[in-house]
């Protein structure tokens, strides 16, 4: 019988051949990889030989970097040398609760240099989780002279002086996108910087500013951008100001609102609604701040066709949610506040039969004395409505064993699984058991063959769920442990078990130094990276 191995080699071979056999001119394998969108389809077909590794690396436009330290901007830019997008991610998400430390890296310039020697036609930058500076956007902006994206998701590092940099240089700006960013908001007046003549914007998005703007500065932007397609607002932005530009983009697909909770005359709300009722093709509602149930009816006639809802910034009861998801019946992706309660997950799974990611984030992540909040009963109930689900980010009061392995059984197909109890190192609250039967035994690694990454905060997970994984984190971009009952020799054995991974552990101040209190574990094919502060260890 043919080992595994031997038949994997003449299987190679055959599909060399094969591929040699019937070969295609050059220019038309370009044509025919210009037809593939997806980044893992464009990587499978480089693998079948030589010519077609070449013709897509000459073909490439857009590469996305899951991590920017599983390769260098070198390595990026000898590989593919024709790239006019790039989407880049940096720091680990709990960087969000600021569970990593000051200075931990993932600073965008060194990329930037690299590309504007190597891609001086650049045209679109995604960053997520990146350091950057007033300084970085001023380079950028200058250094690229058709650049036309720019979209920035919970980065740091920069003020609103490098936005008006960005408005300043960039002629040809078809998106702004800055959201959930530590930025420096210095004041609203970078709107002012697009030239008079400027019309091309399709995607602004300044929801996460703090300041005013000056509005009349805006409903002239909005009025002059025809293609507007993308609106996001910042809350202070009034309802009544929002009608007023609703009325100049009616092509949005994706919209933002503003504050939603100031007094309104009937006639007021009747204009918004008809404002919103007449925005045909969207599908994404997001801001909502402060949102009135009262208010929640003019959007009805908006919600036919959402395919994401954001509620992340309304605290809604559970009652007002589920009127609101009624009219809802085509939502794929749902984030909300645990003030929906688990009455309000039971409506998501009553009405978002193609629910395929949810979000449930803590309306207080901070609060020892959790009054509200959601169970593993409201994560059960979505998993019994939504089959589709595969995408779940979940701070929750209490879980059982019990309750994951019937969660993974109704959503097999689960891509990202996020799970944060509140009450740290708190055990299955039915049997007092640990919670590593949820973690290794079921299916979170061993049934979940598409997973590729793992966030687990504040569990009893020990040594033995960290090891439990290891046929599994090949094929995973990254698993993040942290106030977990993992030890250092726990890091150290898988360390020298997988050699090809980067194993970062960051330690506090005075802790334990047997215990690996923050545990960051990623594919690397750059080596272990050089600019790490040293409260992080790579092992």
């Amino acid at each position: 019988m043919e080992t595994s191995e031997l038949k994997r080699s003449k299987d190679s071979v055959n599909s060399y051949e094969s591929a040699r056999r019937s070969s295609f001119p050059d220019e038309v394998l370009e044509r025919v990889l210009f037809l593939l969108k997806s980044h893992r389809d464009r990587s499978s077909v480089s693998l079948v030989c030589k010519d077609w590794y070449n013709a897509e690396r000459w073909s490439r436009t857009h590469v996305f970097i899951g991590n920017c330290y599983s390769v260098s901007p070198e390595i990026v830019a000898r590989r593919f040398p024709r790239i006019r997008s790039v989407t880049l991610k940096g720091k680990p998400r709990f960087s969000d609760f600021n569970l990593v430390p000051e200075n931990w890296g993932a600073d965008i310039h060194a990329w930037l240099v690299v590309f504007a020697a190597k891609f001086p036609f650049l045209e679109e930058l995604r960053l997520k989780r990146m350091a950057i500076s007033d300084e970085s956007l001023e380079f950028l902006a200058v250094s690229f002279p058709n650049f036309k994206a720019l979209s920035l998701l919970s980065c740091d590092g920069f003020s609103t002086n490098g936005l008006a940099a960005i408005a300043t240089h960039c002629k040809n700006l078809i998106e702004l996108d800055i959201q959930e960013n530590g930025i420096d908001d210095i004041g609203g007046s970078w709107l002012s910087c697009f030239p008079e003549s400027f019309t091309t914007l399709e995607v602004l998005n300044f929801a996460n500013l703090t300041s005013d703007i000056n509005f009349d500065t805006l409903e002239k932007l909005v009025g002059r951008c025809k293609s507007m397609r993308v609106l996001k607002l910042n809350r202070s932005v009034s309802l009544e100001q929002l009608q007023r530009l609703l009325v100049n983009a009616p092509r949005l697909a994706e919209l933002g609102t503003g504050l939603f909770s100031q007094e309104l005359t009937i006639r007021e709300y009747e204009e918004l609604e008809s404002a919103l009722s007449h925005c045909k093709n969207m599908h994404t509602l997001s801001g909502l701040w402060d949102a009135k149930g009262i208010y929640l009816p003019a959007l009805y006639l908006a919600c036919t066709h959402l395919t994401f809802l954001n509620l992340s910034y309304a605290a809604l009861q559970s009652v007002e949610v589920a009127k609101l998801l009624a009219h809802c019946p085509r939502l794929k992706r749902l984030w909300v506040l645990d003030t929906v309660e688990d009455k309000g997950l039971e409506a998501v799974g009553l009405n978002c039969p193609l629910l395929e990611e949810l979000r449930v984030f803590p309306a207080d992540p901070f609060d020892d004395e959790i009054v509200h909040g959601v169970t593993d009963a409201g994560f059960v109930a979505v998993s019994f409505g939504c089959p589709r689900l595969h995408y779940v980010l979940y701070f929750c009061s209490q879980m059982t064993n019990a309750a994951v392995a019937t969660i993974v059984q109704n959503c097999p197909d689960f891509t990202h699984f996020r799970l944060c109890i509140m009450n740290p190192g708190q055990p299955d609250y039915l049997t007092n058991e640990p919670m590593d039967e949820a973690f290794g035994a079921v299916c979170v690694l061993s049934g979940c063959p598409k997973l590729r990454k793992l966030e687990i905060r504040d569990c009893p997970f020990g040594n033995a769920a960290l090891l439990s994984g290891l046929e599994k984190y090949e094929s995973m971009r990254s698993l993040w442990m942290s106030a977990c009952n993992v030890t250092m020799n726990g890091c150290r054995l898988l360390a020298r078990e997988m050699p090809w991974l980067n194993v970062e552990v960051m330690k506090e101040d005075g802790s334990d130094d047997s215990q690996a209190d923050k545990v960051y574990v990623y594919r690397s094919i750059a080596g272990p990276r050089r600019d790490s502060p040293p409260s992080v260890l790579t092992l």
